[in-house]
């Protein structure tokens, strides 16, 4: 047995409650301070200093253990961090030290070499688990929209290439899971239980280790763009365009015209960047929850389910079809969302761009505040989503006029909408 498998197999078999090591860091989630709050630990290249459960990089963990056993990765490897941070001021904000506010994420996962120097000046692995950079964005539907007037080139937001400059942030789920489970209403006892037992065991520690509060779950991640001045973001009184967007790969890359996510996406991106044209700030934070967090694999049998029925596709088994398929019409869980927004500081939103139920209800609970609702304009869906979009009016779908009143939607026949 190799140095490199024993250290793993002790991570993995030797996970008991009484097992606390000395270097292991304690953790207060909600402190006022990062060094009173105290680094996530999840890296492997010391198993005593670990305070969390899982390790970094998401589903993506699985391809570095691929490149460990091929031999093409040193266990050892600890990242240079040098001149990889933020490129943009980014909190810290009030909600940073609400236990509550975010649960699914760890905010001082962003530079945690400034934040946690003391700490990485002992030697300790501590990792990032947020990013952020500028970039630049050329989407073939923007420079349909500058030639139609809608957009104009400033060289500020929109350059003389039609591109759009952008600040870009990707975040990694981090989970409190006492707040995890308090936010979904259920034990936290419960929650790990289940938890364990529904990924067949790949984390012991989730029943052994009542001590270790935070998991680093093995799913995607989150990207946010920002049009503007990140700043802003936190600042009521500067009008802030937001859409929040689930991913669809098909349409979203593709162009499949079997729904309104990429038109959606794409129209959200337009608003964002002509509300940074007149002053404002605009965010598209774009979560990875492909078919509704039930996978591609699903999604797709739905579609199959969907079309060979008897009559064909109909907005009145639209939902039916999936939970049939899956076991539940969606699994999103967008009571998680909002903890994105809470991290820029977001107090307001004047243009939502979501004709959502759940999800304005969850960024409404979360305790901001939304002005317009705007919904995807008729012209915009493509022949094929028909039935999507007749599916939700049955559901409680409004009218654009309506949802621009900035009222709460209705739920209609007990079924949320969606997109």
């Amino acid at each position: 047995m190799t140095k490199e498998f024993s250290r793993s197999a002790h991570v993995i078999l030797t996970s008991h409650s009484k097992q606390v090591f000395k270097h292991s860091l304690p953790i207060h989630w909600g402190a006022k301070s990062p060094i009173e709050r105290g680094p996530v630990i999840a890296s492997l290249t010391d198993v005593k200093e670990r305070n969390a459960i899982g390790t970094h990089s998401g589903s993506y963990a699985v391809y570095r253990a691929l490149s460990i056993a091929q031999g093409s990765y040193k266990p050892t490897h600890r990242p240079d961090l040098h001149n990889t941070e933020s490129p943009a001021k980014i909190g810290p904000f009030e909600s940073w030290f609400d236990p509550d506010k975010m649960v699914s994420i760890d905010p001082w996962g962003l530079d945690p070499q400034k934040h946690f120097k003391k700490y990485f000046d002992e030697g300790y692995d501590i990792r990032p688990t947020i990013a952020v950079t500028q970039a630049h964005l050329l989407i073939p539907e923007i420079e349909l929209a500058i030639k139609a007037g809608r957009l104009k080139i400033d060289g500020k937001i929109i350059r003389e290439n039609g591109d759009i400059k952008v600040t870009k942030v990707a975040l990694e789920p981090v989970w409190y899971l006492p707040g995890i489970a308090k936010r979904l209403g259920v034990e936290e006892g419960e929650l790990r239980k289940i938890l364990f037992q529904e990924t067949a065991g790949m984390f012991p520690e989730l029943v052994t280790r009542p001590d270790l509060k935070v998991l680093l779950p093995p799913i995607g991640s989150t990207t946010v763009y920002i049009f503007g001045n990140p700043e802003d973001l936190s600042n009521t009184n500067v009008e802030l365009t937001c859409r929040v967007h689930d991913e669809c790969n098909g349409s979203d890359v593709f162009g499949s015209d079997i729904c309104t996510c990429r038109p959606y996406l794409i129209y959200g991106i337009e608003d964002a960047a002509r509300t940074a044209q007149r002053g404002g700030v605009g965010i598209i934070a774009y979560y990875r929850k492909e078919g509704r967090a039930l996978g591609e694999v699903t999604k797709f049998l739905v579609y199959n389910a969907r079309k060979r029925q008897e009559g064909g596709d109909s907005a009145a088994t639209y939902f039916r079809r999936t939970e049939c398929v899956a076991g539940v019409e969606d699994a999103r869980f967008q009571e998680l969302m909002p903890d994105i927004l809470q991290f820029f500081g977001i107090k307001k939103i004047h243009n939502l761009h979501s004709m959502s139920n759940m999800k304005y209800d969850a960024i409404v609970k979360s305790g901001i505040e939304v002005v317009n609702r705007i919904s995807i304009p008729a012209e915009l869906i493509p022949a094929d989503a028909q039935v999507e979009i007749e599916a939700k009016k049955a559901a409680g779908y409004f009218t654009a006029e309506e949802v621009k009143k900035g009222d709460a939607l209705e739920k209609v026949k007990g079924r949320p909408i969606d997109e």
